[in-house]
């Protein structure tokens, strides 16, 4: 596969300092620590290491706001997403290269990942003033004849948000913009591994005119994650992030709501009558892209064994034209892991396959933080680049007989994020949508796709809840029984 040439350290124009936001006031804080880039292992930025000083101060921030903002009619938070919005489409390219520096995603997609982000904030503001209620019928009943009762919907509170590194700047808007569309304060908890990003977005918000206190960054790790949700002035928690993390949030959760976006592994299944070039280059393309770091990252690809030979020429072939390199490089189709221990990590997984049978198609070197995209076939049942979260660019091409063997495996799984299937059969797609337990279907497509308007989520160890502004905003409002006795 191509290597995109490196470009010189002078794209690399200054060192940014990332600072705490709490109550309206930026907070260097007591420690800080550096950000490193993945890929050229140079300083990139510095960022606050939160204490829990700096967490209850943004929870007690938090908490005398959330009275206020509640109060603030919808159209006025409308305008506040809608400015956000606005002001981001001047700040793309300098968020996108930010993104880049830190996390090593390559440009185009951190550009696009940012461009993306202008849409969230703009449906948020758009169910900002579209938050309903309805009227409930009470006279099928004597008791309930004569009286009127109404449904109404109202902000939490004060809301937790926790998000990963693989999506920083969309995954917080995803958090903060339903949030306070639906009347919400909210204190956000970056990730450590994208701190700069989360900085950014959160300046944007404050140019934006959001009110003092109604957001709050803070930056850390697990430690602080855990004192943030444990904390009872916490009404809700939005968490996007790995399955074993959920796991122990929506343990220390209580009776409190949670909103848990959890991993995957990514099931495409490939029937003999699709059309097999295009669902080949488009899980070869989606193994890879984001160097694999998406929970709906194109996994394990379930093919017909009558059409597997030109699945696996035709996916090979289009791996072999993704450019590995330099991603601050245009051209660049697969940049970094998010660290080279991540990277050694995935490595680790495809030499414990190949040790228990699986034979590799094409890639499975590591050059640093980098893993050239990979395929693997042959591959164990009880393998970990089978059963678990990969989190890399590698897929597994598994051969099937019967549409009954491929949904059993699928089901098999714990997770059930989404599921691709291609296929030009209504029957089959739709016995896939029955049978298969997945959050979502795309059919004629891969498990990665999503558009920012629709409910993601999945079901089982995949999580709880659904984003998208519209659904997120359900679970960020409480719903008030009005009875009027007349």
């Amino acid at each position: 596969m191509p290597i995109s040439p490196q470009q010189p350290d002078a794209t690399l124009e200054h060192v940014v300092a990332a600072r705490m936001l709490i109550g309206g006031e930026w907070v260097a804080g007591a420690r800080s620590t550096d950000v490193i880039d993945p890929f050229r292992g140079s300083l990139v930025g510095t960022a606050p290491v939160s204490g829990l000083d700096d967490l209850d101060a943004a929870l007690d921030a938090a908490t005398k706001a959330k009275a206020m903002v509640a109060a603030l009619p919808g159209f006025k938070r409308s305008a506040i997403l809608e400015k956000a919005a606005q002001l981001l489409a001047d700040r793309i390219p300098e968020i996108a290269k930010i993104m880049t520096r830190e996390t090593g995603k390559a440009i185009k997609d951190s550009t696009a990942e940012v461009e993306r982000s202008m849409d969230t904030i703009k449906l948020s503001a758009g169910e900002a003033v579209r938050i309903e209620g309805r009227h409930v019928p009470l006279d099928a009943a004597p008791m309930g004849a004569g009286k009127i009762a109404m449904l109404l919907r109202f902000p939490v509170g004060v809301v937790a948000g926790i998000t990963p590194f693989n999506a920083p700047f969309n995954l917080a808007c995803h958090k903060v913009a339903p949030a306070f569309a639906a009347g919400n304060a909210i204190v956000l908890k970056a990730p450590p591994q994208a701190p700069l990003t989360v900085h950014a977005l959160s300046r944007l918000f404050a140019d934006a005119g959001m009110p003092a206190g109604s957001l709050n960054v803070l930056y850390g790790g697990a430690d602080l994650g855990r004192a943030l949700v444990a904390d009872l002035r916490v009404d809700f928690i939005t968490f996007t992030g790995s399955t074993r993390a959920g796991a122990e949030i929506k343990a220390q959760s209580g009776l409190r709501r949670v909103a848990l976006e959890l991993g995957g592994n990514g099931s495409t299944l490939v029937h003999e009558d699709a059309d097999i070039a295009a669902a080949a280059a488009q899980c070869a393309r989606n193994a890879s892209r984001l160097a694999g770091q998406s929970c709906i990252s194109v996994q394990n690809i379930h093919v017909h064994a009558a059409v597997l030979d030109r699945f696996i020429a035709d996916a090979v072939a289009t791996v072999k034209t993704l450019r590995l390199g330099d991603p601050l490089d245009s051209t660049t189709d697969v940049g970094t892991l998010i660290d080279e221990p991540a990277a050694r990590r995935v490595e680790s997984w495809i030499e414990d396959a190949v040790a228990q049978g699986a034979r590799i198609l094409v890639g499975g070197k590591r050059r640093g933080a980098q893993i050239e995209p990979t395929l693997l076939t042959g591959v164990s049942p009880g393998s970990k680049v089978v059963c678990e979260e990969v989190f890399g660019p590698v897929a597994s091409i598994i051969p099937y007989q019967t549409i009954d063997e491929a949904i059993d495996r699928i089901n098999a799984s714990p997770y059930g994020l989404q599921c691709g299937i291609f296929t030009r059969s209504t029957e089959i797609a739709f016995r896939i949508i029955r049978e298969i337990r997945a959050g979502g279907i795309i059919v004629n497509g891969s498990s990665t796709w999503r558009t920012d308007q629709l409910p993601y989520g999945g079901v089982k160890a995949s999580g709880i809840g659904r984003e998208g502004p519209r659904y997120a905003i359900e679970d960020l409002t409480e719903q008030r029984l009005v009875v009027f006795n007349l």
